[in-house]
């Protein structure tokens, strides 16, 4: 009898050893070939190089196929049933579309906890510490003259208010109350194992949660009801000053809201509102923001690229040779469990 075949839809950069021991004597392991979306469609369907394939791997790799939505969805489903998706978001990856074609979808959710809550602890301190601004100008020749000691400001003793308390959330509050910093989050149910010096608001208290945030760092997975949770009001109600970090997708906030509050007369490179002794511009709304992702990835609006008090990656937070190494096995495994047994650990939760 033939060996299933299971389908590489990116590159294993660390772990292609691990690949061939998982999958020896369980499955033809394959690397997909594909030059486009319209190609990658037309190779699963009879007589195509892909037709029989059960499982697919699937990480960044593969983005010039666009999303899998439910035109690739339907078109795979002659025989896929299993998808292995790398990384803890799956938002590119129709999960009705899915059920409606009994494909199980499979995430690596945890593994990605280091890498981001590091990279989120890093634009906060370069927001907050004008560091974005002062590589800029150091670059440019400018050492720091045009520094102003006035804009920047020590951690210790603020206060970061994390939204969506999950793995993310709780790594970064844990790096964060070394300086210490004091920990607020409004999560969607209180978290019972969270530490007792991690405050929670309800949603009967959000707006007193904002109104105390120096330092607001995203954390919210996107799904349909989520896109622009952090909207204009939200981000009004912030404490004048407040820096905004977002680590997670960039749709989850409304990117021309947040931009308008960092160019209006509401907003100026400035750092917090210092309520001990001077108010430094406190009728300014946000002192900056902190992007690893944007709204229309990889294109990036030309306002943040300009703005001083903007620190910018490109959507990297998780990408370390020691996540990256994580997410493949855990990718890996899904997926041999779900060809040998029909499920794994981590089907995501709208499949369950």
């Amino acid at each position: 009898m033939a060996r299933p075949r299971v389908l590489i839809c990116g590159t294993l950069g660390w772990t292609q050893q691990e690949c061939a021991d998982l999958f020896e004597d369980v499955a033809e392991v394959i690397q997909y070939d594909s030059r486009n979306r319209t190609d990658f469609i037309s190779s699963f369907q009879p007589g195509g190089r892909y037709e029989d394939v059960v499982a697919l791997y699937k990480d960044g790799g593969s983005y010039f196929l666009g999303p899998f939505d439910r035109e690739l969805i339907g078109a795979i489903s002659r025989s896929v049933k299993y998808i292995a998706n790398i990384g803890a978001g799956y938002d590119q990856i129709d999960t009705d579309a899915c059920r409606d074609n009994g494909i199980l979808l499979t995430n690596t959710p945890g593994v990605v906890d280091e890498g981001t809550a590091t990279a989120a602890l890093y634009l906060m301190i370069s927001v907050v510490r004008q560091f974005a601004k002062a590589e800029q100008d150091i670059r440019a020749g400018r050492w720091n003259f045009e520094h102003s000691a006035g804009s920047a400001h020590d951690l210790t003793g603020r206060t970061l208010a994390i939204l969506g308390m999950g793995g993310i959330g709780m790594r970064l509050a844990e790096l964060a109350r070394a300086f210490p910093m004091r920990i607020v989050y409004h999560n969607r149910r209180k978290v019972e194992d969270a530490p007792e010096w991690c405050e929670y608001f309800g949603i009967d208290r959000l707006d007193e949660m904002l109104a105390i945030t120096d330092v607001l760092s995203v954390h919210v997975p996107l799904k349909d009801d989520t896109v622009g949770f952090v909207n204009e009001a939200m981000i009004r109600r912030l404490k004048k000053g407040a820096v905004i970090v977002n680590t997670a997708r960039g749709k989850v906030i409304d990117e021309e809201a947040m931009i308008r509050a960092l160019e209006d007369g509401h907003v100026s490179p400035t750092g917090f509102t210092d309520t001990t002794t001077k108010a430094y511009h406190s009728d300014h709304q946000l002192a900056g923001v902190g992007l690893d992702v944007f709204t229309n990835e990889p294109d990036v609006d030309t306002r943040l690229l300009e703005l001083p008090n903007a620190a910018l990656l490109p959507h990297m937070g998780c990408l370390t040779r020691e996540t990256l190494e994580k997410m493949e096995i855990r990718a890996l495994t899904n997926l041999r469990d779900m060809v040998v047994t029909g499920s794994a650990k981590d089907v995501v939760p709208e499949l369950r």
